[in-house]
């Protein structure tokens, strides 16, 4: 603890007395400080113990004192020691009076202890707290390592929230809590993902403080990480500001996780350069040698159903300074859900885009659509920036085993260029088996090529010698039926037959022809809301 009054007043060899304010000598004391002047105020910086002989004070004029030592007080002397025997041989009762009132510890000094004495006792109980402190912070720094090697960060958290007297949170890249202790810390920590949310979105390193009435103690918030983008987050609660032993600790704490971080975020560039290979040869066709090469690095993944993701950025979107790289969050928001939950993940940048093979039905799949539905949400938020164009696009494969590996991949992809067209941010391969294709009729370049092939009818008909386009959609929708056809259109089947001579006349093909009837169909189906 720093040197207080009370510890000055103890001190055998000041001899120090008490002459007013003795219920507040519990207060800490930065430094002693000898003045004599009439105002000292302008020189002081607040917790010093002001050391006087009165030498220019009209120390017996009461309500001059009053102003004296409430200019004291106001500037934060946390005490006055007054030294008899020299210009006064007792305190005058007016600066004892107005230091009661006030109040402001008063401290007679007996003319045998020089203010140096004071003034050393001081320093070296200041020096011993110092060095108390640091080391108390070389034994906490080397508890902390001891436990960051033996048991991970998970110890490591356990042994700092013991060293500040509170408790300490782990997040991972995605705002995560992936470790806490004590136990009961995890629900606090939890509640703070917003707040780290925000500090992710500032360059590394950074800090905050978190407190307030409506908290329950004070947080700080420490990123963690070398890099632009920080990796992690580490959270450490306390009743009060940290002393400078909990500092120390605080500050191994952070070292010794950004290493953690910095040594996991090489192991994850190895793991993804393994990935890349291990996706290669499942895509060659080769998902033996996929096992061969993977080992036990993706457990099962491999062996069972999976599905393919394909992720994307939209054309012109950007990447902000601030980690607004959403291929590089949506990563990280996967790999944290299956590490989460147990499971495997295999994760690829390949080139603009992303590529993740994860288990069908796991908590990555999972997480992909629910961050696609959060993104699809914020659209069409009225609070959303118009310039903000950082956004993905994301197309799903059908489950898959190893062998169809490469299907899977095309289906992603077909998925993807899906999305893309509709200007949605996912869709699944199952969602455009089980529709129809009408819907994909709405691309602008199918629309030009409907109206080009039928315009020359529709121009005939508009000069009102005859009704082509009716009698070709009939014929069409009747499977080149006649009679069916003829009956929908209450006209003769000579009439139809002649009708569909001069449809054939018109565009110069022949309706015998079944891709001719298939593109005249579907360029039906792509005008008809136009016409």
């Amino acid at each position: 603890m720093p040197p207080t009054l009370a510890s000055l007043v103890h001190h055998s060899a000041l001899k120090l007395t008490v002459r007013a304010g003795a219920d507040r000598l519990d207060v800490p004391v930065r430094w002693a400080h000898v003045s004599e002047l009439a105002d000292p105020v302008p020189y002081m910086e607040g917790g010093e113990l002001l050391l006087i002989t009165a030498l220019k004070l009209d120390a017996d004029d009461p309500e001059a004192m009053r102003r004296y030592v409430r200019r004291l007080a106001g500037a934060g002397v946390v005490g006055l020691g007054f030294a008899v025997g020299v210009n006064y041989e007792e305190i005058p009762k007016a600066l004892v009076d107005a230091c009661a009132d006030e109040p402001l510890p008063l401290l007679e000094v007996p003319r045998r202890t020089p203010f140096l004495a004071i003034s050393k006792a001081v320093s070296a109980a200041i020096a011993a707290d110092q060095y108390r402190a640091v080391t108390a912070g070389f034994a906490a720094q080397r508890e902390l390592t001891r436990q960051a090697l033996n048991s991970g960060p998970e110890g490591l958290l356990t042994a700092l929230a013991a060293q500040v007297d509170g408790w300490a949170a782990l997040y991972d890249a995605s705002g995560t809590v992936v470790a806490a202790a004590p136990d009961w810390a995890g629900r606090r920590a939890a509640r703070l993902t917003g707040e780290v949310e925000r500090l992710r979105e500032r360059p590394a390193p950074a800090s905050s403080v978190v407190g307030g009435p409506e908290h329950e103690d004070r947080v700080e918030l420490h990123s963690l990480g070398t890099g632009r983008r920080p990796r992690a987050a580490l959270a450490v609660g306390t009743a009060a500001a940290p002393g400078t032993a909990e500092r120390y600790a605080v500050h191994s704490a952070i070292a010794l996780l950004t290493l953690t971080t910095e040594r996991s975020r090489s192991l994850h560039a190895a793991e993804q350069r393994i990935g890349t290979a291990v996706l290669r040869m499942l895509l060659a066709g080769e998902p033996d040698h996929a096992r061969a090469v993977a080992g036990d690095l993706y457990g099962g993944l491999l062996d069972a159903p999976f599905r393919m993701i394909v992720a994307d950025s939209v054309p012109g979107a950007r990447a902000t300074a601030t980690g607004g790289d959403r291929l590089g969050t949506l990563a990280e928001a996967l790999e944290s859900a299956a590490a989460r939950s147990g499971e495997a993940v295999l994760v690829v940048p390949e080139g603009e885009r992303l590529v993740v093979l994860a288990a069908d039905g796991g908590a990555a799949v999972a997480a992909c659509v629910a961050r696609a539905a959060d993104l699809e949400a914020a659209r069409t938020s009225p609070e959303r920036a118009a310039t903000d164009e950082d956004e993905i696009v994301v197309g799903l494969s059908a489950p898959a085993g190893p062998i169809a590996a490469a299907a899977a991949y095309k289906q992603a992809e077909q998925s993807l260029s899906v999305a893309r067209r509709r200007g949605r941010v996912l869709v699944e391969h199952e969602q455009l088996a089980a529709g129809s294709v009408l819907p994909l009729l709405a691309d602008d370049a199918v629309k030009a090529f409907a109206d080009g092939l039928l315009r020359p009818l529709y121009e005939h008909d508009a000069t009102g010698r005859g009704d082509l386009v009716a009698s070709l959609r009939a014929w069409l929708s009747r499977h080149g039926q006649w009679d069916a056809a003829a009956a929908d259109l209450g006209v003769h089947r000579h009439t139809l037959r002649y009708r569909m001579r001069r449809v054939e006349e018109i565009l110069g093909r022949s309706l015998d022809d079944p891709d001719v009837r298939m593109e005249l169909w579907l360029a039906l189906k792509a005008t008809s809301s136009e016409q």
